[in-house]
């Protein structure tokens, strides 16, 4: 005798429905800025370490070595920032971590936006004799 099944019927959800953005009112949050060799990028939190916006040199369409440059950290800076006092942002801390060229340009790309900057942080992760590293760059 051949086995019964049964067809359960399976909701759907939808996925295809845009997320309801929430428009949040934060006066006062944390710049991160990570500067490499190659990219700037800046994201700027609430206190408590929730993302508002962010941007970063190739979001504001720079490619290659441009993408490197201080400019280019500006200009990011300025988008980022721009964004943030668009949700009522008033006064920032900054935390840098990095080597890059975009360390002091973007602290002044976030001052010219009309932010006030509160602390300026150096997070530049440092060994302390831990992992070997790579060899030197050729000249």
């Amino acid at each position: 005798m051949a086995k019964q099944t049964t067809k359960v019927k399976k909701t759907l959800r939808k996925k295809d429905a845009p997320r309801k953005r929430v428009v949040r009112n934060v006066p006062a949050g944390i710049a991160h800025v990570k500067a490499t060799f190659n990219n700037t990028t800046i994201a700027i939190t609430d206190p408590a370490g929730n993302v508002i916006t962010w941007s970063s040199a190739g979001k504001v369409n720079f490619s290659g070595s441009r993408k490197s440059s201080a400019f280019a950290a500006t200009v990011a800076a300025q988008d980022a920032a721009r964004a943030a006092m668009g949700m009522g942002m008033k006064e920032l801390e900054v935390n840098l971590k990095g080597p890059g060229a975009g360390r002091e340009s973007a602290v002044r790309g976030l001052l010219s936006s009309g932010l006030m900057i509160t602390v300026i942080r150096d997070k530049t992760p440092i060994p302390h004799n831990g992992c070997r590293p790579k060899k030197r760059r050729r000249p």
